[in-house]
Formats: C-alpha cells, sequence, structure tokens
C-alpha cells in the first residue's frame, strides 16, 4: 500500500484547525484507509503551559485526545477524498480513554492513529500517544462526517 508523509504546510491543507489549536506539525506516515503517525512538537510556548501548571508544565490530557484526533481527521480526509470539500470531521464519541505518562514541554509526540471502522459518514477509531516508544495516552473514538457549517 503506498504510504504519504507531509509536512504542516500540506497539513493545514486537510484540517480547519489553526494556531493556538492546530496539534498536528507533520505527517510522519499515512497509509490510506489504514492509519496514520503524526508528530506534534511540543513547546514551553503553547499557550496551556501558562496555566498547567506552572511551576510544573503538563500538557492536558484533553489536548493530547485532541491531537490525535486531529491526526485521525488527516487520515479520513485523505482515505475518504475530502480535502478540498466542504466537509468537516466532527467529534461523536471518547470512549476508554488512558493517561499513561506525563507530557511535558521540548518533547515530539508521536500520534499513532488506525481505523477501527470506515464507513462514508462515521468512523471509529484507536488512538495512541507516545514519546520514544512510551505510551503517554491511548483512546477510543467515533468520529462523523458532516457538512462544515456556513
Amino acid at each position: 500500500m503506498e504510504t504519504q508523509a507531509f509536512d504542516v504546510v500540506e497539513v493545514l491543507k486537510r484540517l480547519p484547525h489553526r494556531y493556538p489549536l492546530l496539534l498536528v506539525d507533520r505527517v510522519a506516515e499515512l497509509v490510506p484507509d489504514e492509519q496514520i503517525h503524526a508528530v506534534k512538537a511540543v513547546s514551553f510556548n503553547e499557550q496551556f503551559f501558562q496555566g498547567h501548571f506552572p511551576g510544573a508544565p503538563i500538557m492536558p490530557g484533553v489536548l493530547q485526545i485532541e491531537a490525535l484526533a486531529q491526526a485521525a481527521g488527516v487520515l479520513a480526509v485523505e482515505s475518504l477524498g475530502l480535502a478540498g470539500s466542504s466537509k468537516l470531521v466532527y467529534f461523536m464519541a471518547i470512549e476508554n480513554a488512558k493517561f499513561r505518562a506525563p507530557v511535558t514541554p521540548g518533547v515530539l509526540l508521536d500520534l499513532k492513529v488506525r481505523f477501527v471502522q470506515k464507513r462514508a459518514r462515521v468512523c471509529k477509531f484507536a488512538g495512541e500517544a507516545s514519546i520514544d516508544g512510551k505510551v503517554t495516552c491511548e483512546v477510543q473514538f467515533t468520529a462523523m462526517i458532516a457538512d462544515a457549517p456556513e
């Protein structure tokens, strides 16, 4: 199967998110209809570190899940041919979220997501965030493909 890799400029063509909520910096590997490996460079300059937590900065777990969901969005857009369309990928459900280790500034957060089920309008995913092979977060989630609001 053909694999793809691309930088943040190409990510921006596939996701509606923008700074400060864009949480995918590049795609290391994407296998359409199967899986994606994306990367988030976690910088001390991230806005959430100002309050989470002063003196002991930790990336919020919900933002790890959001980063995985954005990676899944890129996978869905590529797999379903949605680039340039008026379709968006929306969260429907988050299940079995587990946080295994803190994410601190200065790391590369690996975001690995695979399809569990793929349909034209609803997709299920399994995701895992990690640093140097150590899992920080794992989650299963469902997303819906729908028209963007006008």
